[in-house]
């Protein structure tokens, strides 16, 4: 259903609604909020800022004014309190509750506000809070298709029962219809309303210089009423500069060359066309973390940006940068270059904002966090925002940029889908960023998210999208970007341990099983079963036409070409399995390796022989392993698997003190004058490993296709190769047709097939008993872990392996079922605090390697590693160390490492809840107690 003249029923709910608004509703909202009261459920799609919440607080006066509950669920906790105290301010504190993770206020109210994870939990445990439940509204519903946590959407859509309506709020996403689809498939009665209207229409700039220049010629697509269909010219001017710039910029800023410096085919800075290679690869070499005034002379510096954009009346702005220590950067450059963006009122208000937020903490943790810098840049109107920020920073941050008294905020891309916080401008420093691997081009529908805070309703009459110049920018490249409106919701469902033995317990296998095939996920992947189908139809009528073509009067000529195929096919299996073999034995190699093993590195900038000071197997979550070592150049380096195309094998041992610290220069120095004296006692010399040998009967068998292939009639024909092509291309055709209908019957109930091996392994590990509703003792043990590790948790409760462990010893080992190291953390060496939490750590690895190979049997991808990144930090915070000492120690930012030990917290509680009464539960409880303290238990948003 799409935007048109509306009415409102005389009498109606809606007619009582809207009279509590001092502004007439837009038609999509009226729409919208009609088809609830009519009973049926809707998915709102609408742009940023554009007033969709205006939709999920009708359902909240429909459930008042008919007597039933209404949930509200929004993704973050954050935007849990925000809509709380909204929703408290419009109906009363008598009415509206609140449950996060950790806060509970007036649960049993007519009208809750929650994070998805709670009613998810509610839905698995029966809870009688559920009761009378007559509408859910899912806001930020486009959070579904987020990696880690998008899964408990759909298991709440799933699992929540018939009679209730609800109400799906979504940013834009290209593929609407589509999602609506599915919901009305499972839900039953569901009305898709989109408006593609922009509240303010939003201008698409370039700065170059201190110029700033439209994108496009005439007006910004984005600056329409609705998407035009008619393509926008780019901006001659900048074209004009895109060629000027060619003349003195080496064309590697799109293609940076190598380390060799032969030059790369492939580009290493995203496709190339957004630019800034070169600079970024020169930023590499210096070692430095941020940009300065040195840059190209196109590019302005941070200091000169903001300075235009005050000029041009472009402020307050949000400037996107991807990279926290970029963020923070920034916000120095800004004070270094004296740049004040506030007045005498406006600075003395935020300094009242902070006190409020920040009044209730010690000195010192204030001075542990730099207040003194932070509280100097927020006086000028300039702030960070990203999750290394402690909460308590961020929500004075939000609520000064909110009143418009910050002028400008650096903040990394997770702002775009967080809390509330419109701008006039957005601006975008690089349209590349690092997405853990490799740096990639951001996406248009990345591009929409992010460029959709520009435009305040009702303050703006317009918003701005600011993109800066970068040497080696297609200026059409960027215009491509900012007018494409791709978006699509694409589902990150598959199912887990905890969540197969809730539902079995629920409604048992079978009905599981179906519900599961319910799914956003199964749903896509069937359509996609469809286009595979049509494909291979269509390859089978061209292939007939090739074979024909193909005729050969000696002979058959369609038998011999498939002699030659499966030469073809056997000679590159043969070199892949060899490729595979050497690959595997290598890996194999770095999986055994142990502290103070001496390799040899067999290529790569650091070949020759090094000492493991930390083998690297818990920085990659489940990835490959990234060993730590002192090489024989004196260096201290993180190694990869490239540097590994062979085996390597020990020749020795060097022992690595206890409490070496990579960080410090001294411990490096030592360690590696130890281990070049070590080297010259031991003299080793690099053994020859030789590759994996040839399959005998592999190469037996192309050698007798290949003497068949001589005595066929065909062999011998002169226009043999012209037959040839078209028998070629007929055979590649057909094996795209075998390859399509392989996807398909792979992708064909995939969500079910996982189902089904999930309950194989929980039946034999004892888990589900043999009938389809049975659920063990230890199954309903597990059905309250949910973490990402929880098989391995709860078999490490059933053998005991937390059993006498104190209360900062089990923080400890348990912290390594639930950290994951960032890789920009991944320099730091990690250990356990003691000789006990080692132990049991390896107790803790010893559970994953045994459940990993159930994993295997059953051919289901093995669980994540545990990670002991944040075991050290976790056991000093239990100990009780100040705040200032344990920052120090794990090198964390303070935001990531108070939401570490909230999850640790969370994972505490969780344990406490499954192992039932005795010590363990005492010991966890005494654990979360040792740990909600200072900053970690510090919200000044909480009563």
């Amino acid at each position: 259903m799409t935007e048109n003249e509306f009415t409102i029923a005389p009498g109606s709910l809606l007619e009582q609604f809207t009279a509590g608004y001092d502004f007439p509703l837009d038609d999509y909202q009226l729409q919208a909020c009609a088809r609830i009261e009519e009973g049926a459920g809707v998915l709102v799609a609408a742009p940023t800022g554009a007033g969709k919440t205006v939709v999920g607080e009708f359902a909240v006066f429909c459930a008042l004014a008919t007597g039933k509950k209404c949930f509200y669920t929004t993704p973050i906790k954050a935007l849990s309190n925000q809509k709380f105290h909204d929703l408290v301010e419009r109906h009363g504190a008598d009415r509206v509750g609140l449950l996060t993770g950790d806060s509970s206020v007036n649960s049993e109210g007519q009208v809750v506000v929650m994070t998805t994870e709670v009613l998810r939990n509610m839905i698995y445990a029966n809870s009688t809070t559920l009761n009378n439940l007559g509408y859910v509204v899912m806001d930020e519903v486009h959070y579904l298709a987020d990696r880690f946590r998008g899964a408990v959407w759909e298991e709440v859509i799933i699992g929540l029962a018939p009679s209730v309506q609800l109400v799906s709020l979504s940013a834009t996403v290209s593929n609407t219809e589509e999602f609506g689809d599915w919901l009305d498939e499972v839900r039953g009665n569901v009305k898709v309303v989109i408006s593609e209207r922009r509240p303010v229409p939003l201008y698409q700039h370039v700065m170059a210089n201190k110029q700033i220049h439209d994108l496009f010629e005439g007006v910004a697509p984005t600056a329409s009423e609705t998407p035009s269909e008619r393509a926008a010219r780019v901006n001659p001017e900048l074209l004009k500069l895109a060629r000027s710039e060619t003349k003195d910029v080496r064309d590697d800023s799109r293609r940076p060359r190598g380390r060799s410096g032969k030059g790369k085919k492939n580009v290493a800075y995203g496709s190339g066309q957004f630019g800034g290679a070169a600079k970024a690869h020169l930023e590499r070499q210096r070692g430095r973390d941020s940009r300065d005034d040195r840059g190209p002379r196109l590019t302005p510096s941070r200091a000169v940006m903001t300075t235009q954009l005050q000029r041009a009346r472009l402020l307050p702005a949000i400037c996107f940068v991807f990279s926290r220590q970029g963020c923070d950067g920034a916000v120095r450059q800004l004070l270094a270059s004296g740049v004040n963006l506030t007045s005498d009122e406006e600075a003395t208000r935020l300094i009242g904002i902070a006190q409020k937020h920040l009044g209730g903490m010690t000195s010192a943790d204030l001075r542990a966090l730099d207040h003194d810098i932070f509280l100097e840049a927020l006086s000028r109107g300039i702030a960070s925002h990203h999750a290394g920020l402690l909460p308590a920073f961020k929500a004075v941050v939000e609520e000064g940029f909110a009143a418009g008294l910050i002028k400008i905020v650096f903040a990394t891309e997770t702002l775009a889908l967080g809390i509330n916080m419109p701008a006039r401008t957005v601006v975008l420093e690089k349209l590349v960023k690092y997405n853990g691997e490799s740096h990639v081009d951001i996406t248009p529908g990345e591009y929409t998210q992010l460029t959709g805070r520009a435009g305040r309703r009702g303050i703006d009459v317009e918003g701005h999208a600011v993109v800066l110049w970068q040497p080696g920018m297609d200026p059409r490249a960027v215009a491509g970007l900012a007018s494409r409106r791709t978006y699509p919701l694409k589902s990150s469902f598959s199912p887990t341990y905890n969540m197969t033995v809730n539902l079995v317990g629920r409604v048992g296998r079978e009905r599981a099983r179906g519900l599961l095939e319910q799914s956003f996920a199964q749903f896509q992947t069937d359509a996609s079963v469809v286009n595979l189908a049509t494909v291979a139809a269509r390859n089978q009528r061209e292939i007939d036409d090739y074979l024909k073509a193909a005729h050969c009067d000696r002979g058959d000529f369609t038998e011999y070409a498939q002699l030659r195929e499966e030469v073809r096919e056997l000679e590159a299996q043969q070199a892949r399995l060899r490729k595979q073999d050497k690959r595997a034995e290598a890996l194999n190699s770095l999986m055994t390796l142990e502290p103070g093993d001496i390799i040899h590195v067999p290529a790569g900038r650091h070949q020759g022989w090094a000492a493991v000071i930390d083998a690297g197997r818990h920085g990659g979550r489940g990835g490959e392993p990234h060993p730590m070592v002192v090489t024989e150049d004196r260096e201290v380096v993180r190694l990869t698997t490239s540097d590994f195309p062979t085996p390597t094998q020990v020749v020795g041992k060097l022992r690595i003190p206890r409490k070496f610290d990579p960080r410090q220069a001294a411990s490096r120095r030592n360690l590696a004058a130890s281990f070049v004296d070590k080297l010259h006692a031991l003299n080793p010399q690099a053994a020859t490993l030789h590759g994996p040998r040839a399959d005998a009967e592999m190469t037996a068998r192309i050698s007798e296709l290949r003497r068949e292939l001589k005595r066929h009639p065909c062999h011998e024909c002169p226009d043999r190769e012209t037959h040839a092509r078209f028998a070629e291309r007929a055979m590649r055709l057909d094996r795209d047709r075998q390859q399509a209908r392989a996807r398909a019957e792979a992708r064909s109930n995939t969500i079910a097939k996982r189902f089904d091996k999930l309950c194989l392994v929980l039946e034999s590990m004892g888990y589900l008993g043999s009938e389809d509703h049975e659920v063990t003792d230890a199954g309903r043990m597990l059905a309250r872990l949910y973490s990402e590790l929880d098989l391995v948790t709860a078999e490490c409760i059933r053998d005991g392996v937390f059993d006498g462990l104190d209360a900062p010893q089990l923080a400890a080992v348990l912290s390594s079922l639930v950290y994951e190291t960032r890789r920009v953390e991944q320099g730091r060496m990690a250990r356990m605090p003691d000789r006990v939490t080692e132990a049991a750590q390896h107790e803790v690895r010893a559970t994953w390697r045994r459940v990993s190979i159930v994993e295997r049997d059953f051919r289901l991808e093995r669980s994540t590693e545990p990670d002991i990144g944040f075991a050290e930090a976790a056991f000093a915070w239990a100990s009780g160390e100040p705040l200032a000492r344990v920052l120090g120690q794990c090198g964390l930012p303070a935001g990531d490492f108070v939401r570490w030990v909230r999850q640790v917290i969370d994972m505490l509680g969780q344990v406490a809840a499954a192992a039932g009464p005795g010590d363990l539960r005492r010991t966890s409880r005494e654990a979360v107690t040792a740990m909600r303290r200072g900053v970690v238990e510090f919200d000044p948003d909480e009563d």
